[in-house]
């Protein structure tokens, strides 16, 4: 089986920075995409981040600029940096990993727990 932890959530003011972290874990052969997710209170979840291997990384416009997707394969864990941090942002962050766990199974998404960020004053 394979598990996603995320950490590195938290209650910040408006205007700092948090940075996420991933870590896959389990049986994995190959990963392709990596990629954040946040669901707001009432929202729908919307993607933030994605980075897909052999691609530039890709951002939702309101965060372009002042979110920071990082992978590190060998350790597969992917990273999400967050500066100027708005109110708005407030969310339950989700990393998710598409995935080959072995060489003969196809590719899979896999989704974490959620971490929660809250910006507030």
């Amino acid at each position: 089986q394979v598990q996603l932890v995320e950490s590195g959530g938290g209650l910040v003011q408006p205007g700092g920075s948090l940075n996420l972290s991933c870590v896959a874990s389990g049986i994995i052969y190959k990963i392709n995409e990596m990629a954040w997710y946040r669901q707001a209170p009432g929202k729908e979840r919307e993607v933030v981040a994605t980075h897909i291997s052999g691609s530039d990384p890709s951002y939702a416009d309101s965060v372009k600029g002042r979110f920071t997707i990082i992978r590190d394969d060998d350790k597969n864990t992917v990273f999400l940096q967050m500066n100027s941090l708005k109110v708005e942002v407030t969310a339950v962050y989700y990393c998710s990993v598409n995935l080959q766990r072995t060489m003969l199974t196809m590719m899979s998404f896999y989704w974490g727990q959620g971490t929660q960020v809250t910006v507030s004053s």
